[in-house]
């Protein structure tokens, strides 16, 4: 993977980071992306891909990226601990919690997007970076769990 600045632009003490992003895989595919990092938190513009990249790839393209658009910013590693290497592995994903605690995160990230009138199970997808049938898996342990209210009135 390969960070390089496009351009910045400072306000004050505040300063936005514009950042190109390459990833490359040994079959030949690529991955590049325009993000921007400001104040801590990191918005991505613009994704293009050869070839297309599935929407199960696309939720945990942001792991993929996080570590080294840090070190690339000067922040060293992300606020997960983890080391930010950025393998970009296919399919890889951070560690999540699993059991009670993970039911927990999904039902926050679910009744969150169900707030703000986003798709909740896309959000799911996104903070736990499982496909869309993991997503919903995880959904229903969470409601199984009481964490949810069940989808449907049962007869």
């Amino acid at each position: 993977m390969s960070v390089w600045p496009a351009w910045e632009v400072r306000e004050g003490e505040r300063a936005t980071r514009w950042l190109h992003v390459r990833l490359a895989f040994g079959d030949g595919a690529r991955v590049d992306a325009l993000a921007t990092v400001s104040e801590g938190c990191v918005c991505v513009e613009d994704v293009r891909a050869r070839p297309a990249l599935a929407l199960e790839d696309l939720a945990v393209f942001a792991d993929w990226i996080e570590g080294p658009l840090a070190r690339a910013c000067g922040a060293g590693t992300g606020p997960a601990g983890g080391d930010g290497a950025g393998t970009g592995a296919h399919r890889g994903r951070a560690e999540r919690p699993r059991g009670p605690e993970g039911w927990r995160l999904v039902a926050w990230e679910y009744r969150a997007a169900q707030e703000r009138g986003a798709d909740p199970v896309l959000a799911v997808m996104s903070a736990t970076g499982h496909s869309r049938r993991g997503a919903l898996r995880l959904i229903g342990r969470a409601r199984d769990a009481g964490l949810l209210s069940p989808r449907h009135a049962r007869r």
